[in-house]
């Protein structure tokens, strides 16, 4: 990622003269002073951005080339035949080596906040900017809608949204109004009449003289090209971009579009199979006396096929059950939602033995869907006794944690559902005592921690000990403990292909 320091003074046509001893990103660091310079606080007239009279002018744009070397030559010698045209290959050589350079970051991003980001910082090192920040508003209204900053922390973005959002370029932008297609340049926001009187207040406080701003619009320029949002960079100092910056960054941003229309489009589909996947979840738990109940599911990217439910039996009994179809996508998801329904149903018919419930639900798999397997633990809780009657199927065994004790509950090995001609294997049960906790979970909540099988139950085992005292009356409170342990971001890797469901049942 480009490292954007407090102050980027970068000219773009000074890189060919570098580039052929450093990358161009060491290049763009080049031209980054330590410290800021007396010379930005004093009075001066507005200026191009990002060109200081410090830095050389580069070779290819030198008015004039000497054919000679001696001392008596005449100033204005006639240019070598093909030297312009030589001169002007190398800017565009050198101009396409910093567009490649960028893109190649940007398309290493794979997430829309990485993205955004990069985009942010590149332009900024394009225009010769210190700040800026973009606001990604897809003009569909489907989302998602996010503002990441650049130098700018959530005080000043609040601050910024504090004025009209007509009087500032992005708002602008973002409403579509005319003469906004190719950017918005304010060269100096002091000496420009008819400012917001918000906006000059809000640029005061935030220390910016001027701003560039971009809209960020995927495919071609027609009208059904989507706008995705806008970017804005600013400026310490009335300053302005020269049109070659404009060009270079105008670049950038069309490619960086497209970019940024993929990872949206991403987004909403992994939003979509979330919801999609909580809906077809218990929306609440049951209140039954003498328990209480707890779950947490984390969706994966993709969108898996792990599930939970508790639902009151006759006899003020309780049933609970976790599981996992095999397979991720929409696919899984609706098969896990056909799973959990038939459970269901058997669970009231029968639910006070397990193995028959898992029975009639591995029938039904492999009548109705052959191709697919699952599995599954179903529990018939009996709260009034402290007992649960256990019956698995391919399933990692529930742990148990109490005062004296945390283990994993011994249950006998099984294959998963629609794995054979027929399943069957022999229930356990569990007692209880009083204020001890029982775990269910999927085998998502091991493979997310990228450890192997025996470790990966070690590190559960040992989160579930480590719960605080005071913390073990509330399942609630044990859950996050031990997903907080177990997985310290409380999703494991983004791009995983697991689903996390735990579920925890408090016996009183």
């Amino acid at each position: 990622m480009l490292d954007i320091s407090s102050r980027v003074r970068v000219h773009v046509e000074t890189l060919p003269a570098t580039q052929n001893d450093m990358g161009v990103c060491d290049a763009f660091e080049q031209y980054v002073p330590v410290g800021k310079p007396d010379a930005m606080n004093a009075p001066h007239p507005p200026k191009v951005a990002g060109i200081d009279s410090t830095v050389p002018a580069p070779a290819h744009t030198v008015a004039s080339v000497s054919t000679s070397t001696s001392p008596g030559a005449p100033q204005n010698t006639p240019h070598p035949p093909g030297a312009l045209l030589q001169d002007r290959l190398a800017g565009w050589v050198s101009d396409l080596t910093t567009l490649h350079e960028l893109t190649e970051r940007l398309v290493r991003t794979d997430t829309l906040d990485a993205a955004l980001r990069e985009l942010l910082r590149a332009g900024a090192a394009l225009v010769g900017a210190r700040r800026g920040l973009v606001a990604l508003e897809p003009a569909d209204g489907l989302g998602p809608d996010t503002t990441v900053g650049l130098g700018l922390g959530r005080a000043d973005l609040g601050h910024l949204e504090t004025v009209p959002r007509r009087s500032l370029p992005l708002g602008r932008i973002l409403d579509g109004l005319p003469g906004t297609d190719d950017g918005v340049v304010e060269a100096d926001l002091f000496a420009e009449k008819g400012l917001d009187p918000r906006h000059r207040d809000v640029a005061a406080r935030l220390g910016y003289a001027a701003s560039y701003a971009l809209p960020l619009t995927a495919g071609a320029a027609t009208d059904d090209a989507r706008r995705l949002g806008a970017a804005v960079w600013l400026y310490d100092e009335p300053a302005e971009p020269s049109e070659h910056r404009r060009h270079l960054v105008g670049l950038y941003t069309r490619y960086a579009a497209e970019h940024l229309a993929r990872l949206a489009e991403l987004e909403r589909t992994r939003a979509s199979m979330a919801t999609i996947a909580d809906e077809l979840l218990p929306s609440r738990l049951p209140r039954v006396p003498g328990v209480q109940l707890a779950a947490r599911h984390r969706t994966s990217a993709h969108g898996g096929g792990d599930w939970y439910d508790a639902l009151p039996l006759p006899d003020a009994a309780l049933g609970l059950a976790v599981g996992s179809v095999t397979g991720s996508g929409p696919s899984a998801v609706a098969a896990m939602g056909r799973l959990r329904a038939s459970l269901r149903a058997y669970a009231v018919m029968e639910g006070e033995d397990p193995v028959a419930v898992l029975s009639d639900l591995e029938l039904l798999l492999r009548l109705t869907e052959p191709a697919r397997s699952a599995t599954a633990l179903f529990g018939y809780c009996e709260p009034a006794l402290r007992k649960i009657t256990l019956a698995g199927a391919g399933h990692s065994p529930p742990l148990l944690l109490g005062e004296h004790r945390t283990e994993f509950v011994e249950t006998s090995v099984s294959a998963p559902l629609g794995m054979l001609a027929c399943w069957e294997a022999p229930s356990v049960e569990i007692h209880a005592e009083r204020g001890e906790t029982v775990l269910l979970y999927t085998d998502g909540l091991l493979h997310r921690t990228g450890d192997p099988t025996d470790r990966a139950f070690a590190r559960l085992h040992a989160a579930a000990a480590g719960v605080p005292t005071a913390l073990r009356g509330d399942p609630e409170a044990v859950a996050d403990h031990v997903l907080r342990t177990v997985l310290p971001d409380a999703a494991g890797p983004a791009d995983s292909t697991e689903d996390v469901v735990l579920l925890a049942a408090r016996f009183e």
